[in-house]
């Protein structure tokens, strides 16, 4: 049987959709080719932004046509879906079952079946673990079984996409924060840590399948307070976690930075390929001067011994605004004054670091001497890159409820000035690497070029160079030439 995914949203979404994926191959299932030629589509929703969830709903209208295609229903029509008809032409009517995920299913989990009956199954935030379920009724045809949500949130084992060299690693789930403008809270519901034995478990399959690169994952990564389960255990390779071998493993609560200095003393221990360890989203209030120091300590190691696993020198701290005055409205609970200092303390700590950030422009009653500090904030950290936006009014979260709205010509105004004033930026900070041979993990051949390779930089950029598609999976050394747009050109050093 075959499936079709289609993931919308954040990195989390992402490695959700992948842990299915696993199921589903362990199963036997296949990957279709597109939507209209699988037995199951599955949408894993994001309830980010209102556009987000609108584009769903559209979705769900083409499902309705697709189905009645595969039906071979008399209404049917064809146009822009003429893959299915030759399908059905071919083969007959064939059932297709529709599974919506992630935090819009679980945003309207009594409502969504009911107004979009081409829904086959609803699966919220903590349902996922139930997919076994859904997976067994497809294949032996039987009607949609009733789909419970569990009372605790459960983690998938593995969070990996097949051949990837880079994969995700979730590590918590949910958030405490309650940023005024922010709906998560409200759809993954509260913090929950995931078992740092589980993590190792993970991370030595990952190991074993060739992977290079791990990102640890999480709404709010660094308020991470973990432990070992009860009795630790063995690893996939049968080291033993959570004994007293490991330096926290008698630990009732392990922090963050602990949790990384655990997973790379781990990843030597086991000799495991994995070097590069990312992690994201992380709040800049619980940013402590532990992890920073871990950070710097892992590079130091890296730079005297080769090999050894290393926190990227590439972090994403998102700062969201400017003015402590919106900072405060938006319920972030640091200023711009200790968002400044975290960011010199970093600097100063980790040589070459780059930093990339996210931004909103445009929150209600933001003045333009709150903009003006957004601006002047930027233009002095100086990030490497940003994700910039405009607030949208998340309906159920205290924002959009607030006085002082800006219109929406004001808000794209200042959203293009902080996009042009980055834009420069991120040139004049790209350039000032070029010239300097650094490592590079080599992912991928160049769609444009097939005699090229794409690779990622430990600062998460993407460089060009000329080589054996042999390098693929491979960190190699790599000389900057130029600067082409955001992605390096480079020269392959032997």
């Amino acid at each position: 049987m075959t499936y079709f995914f289609e993931t919308y949203g954040c990195e989390m979404n992402i490695a959700e959709s992948a842990s299915i994926e696993q199921i589903l191959i362990s199963r036997g299932w296949k990957k279709a080719l597109s939507a209209q030629l699988c037995d199951m589509a599955i949408i894993n929703t994001c309830s980010v932004r209102a556009t987000a969830e609108t584009r769903i709903f559209g979705r769900l209208g083409f499902y309705a046509g697709l189905k009645k295609v595969r039906n071979a229903a008399p209404d049917a029509k064809t146009r822009s879906m003429e893959e299915a008809a030759a399908y059905v032409e071919k083969n007959g009517p064939v059932p297709l079952t529709l599974v919506v995920m992630g935090c819009m299913a679980e945003r309207l989990l009594k409502s969504l079946q009911k107004d979009f009956p081409v829904v086959d199954y609803v699966v919220g935030t903590y349902a996922k673990n139930k997919f076994g379920d859904i997976i067994s009724a497809v294949e032996e045809g039987k009607s949609p079984v009733p789909i419970e949500e569990d009372p605790v949130y459960t983690f998938a084992p593995v969070s990996y996409e097949e051949g990837a060299f880079s994969t995700f690693v979730p590590i918590m789930h949910g958030c405490n924060n309650f940023c005024t403008y922010c709906i998560v809270p409200y759809v993954r519901g509260r913090e929950v840590s995931r078992p740092v034995d589980e993590i190792l478990a993970e991370l030595d399959v990952l190991s074993s399948r060739g992977v290079k690169e791990i990102t640890l994952l999480g709404q709010n990564v660094n308020s991470y307070r973990g432990a070992f389960s009860k009795g630790g255990g063995s690893s996939a390779d049968g080291v033993a976690v959570g004994s007293t071998n490991d330096a926290f493993a008698n630990s009732t609560t392990i922090t963050f930075p602990q949790l990384l200095q655990t997973i790379c003393s781990h990843i030597e221990k086991t000799k495991s390929p994995i070097r590069w360890i990312r992690f994201e989203s992380s709040n800049p209030k619980d940013f402590s001067d532990e992890l920073i120091e871990t950070i710097a300590q892992t590079a130091k190691r890296a730079e005297e011994n080769p090999g050894s696993p290393t926190i990227c020198r590439g972090l994403h701290i998102a700062v969201q605004h400017g003015s402590s005055r919106i900072l405060k409205l938006m319920n972030r609970r640091y200023t711009r004054e200790a968002y400044m200092e975290l960011v010199k303390k970093i600097r100063e700590k980790i040589p070459g670091i780059q930093l990339s950030t996210d931004i909103m422009l445009g929150f209600p009653s933001e003045t333009e001497e709150d903009f003006a500090e957004a601006y002047s904030l930027m233009k002095e950290v100086r990030y490497e890159s940003a994700f910039m936006y405009y607030f949208n009014p998340r309906e159920g979260t205290p924002a959009a409820k607030m006085d002082g709205q800006i219109d929406l010509e004001t808000k794209k105004d200042r959203l293009q000035k902080i996009i042009d004033l980055q834009l420069k930026i991120t040139t004049e900070v790209m350039q000032e690497r070029v010239g300097k041979t650094i490592t590079v993990l080599a992912d991928i051949i160049s769609r444009d070029d097939k005699t090229e390779l794409l690779g990622k930089t430990e600062e998460n950029e993407r460089v060009a160079f000329k080589g054996s598609p042999s390098l693929i999976g491979h960190f190699v050394k790599v000389h900057l030439d130029s600067l082409n747009g955001n992605t390096f050109r480079g020269t392959l050093v032997k």
